[in-house]
């Protein structure tokens, strides 16, 4: 009885350990693609497969297969660079651009890049399309066709990454200057034609008021004439005219002039004083 007892223990023991290895074998035989996610299964005897496996829980041979994750999720990344202008000055320019791969070629960017695809391929291909971009334009233009500038580095850098099977969803320059010369230039130049502006304020000022009084002068010589004229004609009375036309004048703002008291004629001022 003993020994069967041990015996039967024995193929227990046995069948326990089978179903964990099993098991075991089970769960590594199991993998999961989250969402956002893309899996390239690399097989250690035929290699990459070009199969892309999409999101969800998914077999493969432990030990033979390994799977590969990619996020193909839009990821942000600034590039910065130094280039010059078509008129030989600096620019000091910053791309921020929305990048991802493209699903069907996971299995070539794996074989041919790696996993760090956009830190290999980014820097170098935003760097040469800017140059090419930027040579098109003087300085002055990069600031007035900033929108040119920008839609020609969209199209070339989306033509040139799409032949490592990356997809840029959105490209925008975020940052943009020039060399400190051209900007000491710029603003001595802005200073220059706000004087030159001053200036030719200042002279055409000059002459409207040359003008007007030229024009005021003339009319002053022909109000002269048209009064000599009119002596010659009628005499001494225009002037007692414009005489009477003095006084009324004058004795209506005095009527309306509180402090000012009006006594009879021929009469003296101390009126009805005792001695």
């Amino acid at each position: 009885m003993a020994a069967s007892a041990q015996k039967l223990l024995g193929r227990l023991g046995t069948l326990g350990i089978g179903l964990s290895v099993a098991g075991g074998i089970a769960q590594t035989a199991l993998y999961n693609v989250d969402g956002g996610q893309r899996a390239v299964i690399f097989d250690r005897f035929s290699g990459v497969k070009n199969e892309v496996v999409g999101e969800g829980t998914h077999f493969l041979i432990p030990w033979v297969q390994k799977p590969i994750i990619f996020d193909i999720r839009s990821t942000p990344r600034q590039v910065a660079t130094i280039t010059g202008s078509k008129d030989l000055q600096n620019v000091n320019i910053t791309l921020r651009i929305l990048h991802r791969p493209s699903p069907d070629k996971l299995p070539n960017i794996y074989l041919t890049i790696g996993m760090d695809y956009a830190e290999r391929v980014l820097p170098s291909i935003t760097n040469e399309v800017l140059k090419a971009v930027v040579a098109q334009f003087d300085a002055h233009e990069m600031i007035t066709h900033r929108e040119v500038v920008s839609q020609r580095t969209s199209v070339a850098l989306r033509e040139r990454a799409a032949q490592f099977g990356i997809l840029l969803d959105d490209i925008s320059i975020t940052h943009l200057n020039f060399g400190r010369e051209f900007t000491e230039a710029v603003e001595m130049k802005q200073v220059a034609q706000q004087e030159a502006e001053k200036a030719k304020y200042l002279v055409e000022k000059a002459e409207q008021m040359k003008i007007a009084a030229i024009t005021t002068a003339e009319g002053d010589a022909q109000a002269a004439k048209l009064l000599s004229k009119a002596f010659a004609n009628v005499g001494d009375g225009l002037i007692e005219l414009r005489k009477i036309e003095a006084a009324e004048e004058i004795a209506e703002r005095m009527a309306k002039n509180k402090n000012v008291t009006y006594l009879p004629g021929n009469q003296q001022t101390l009126l009805n004083l005792q001695p």
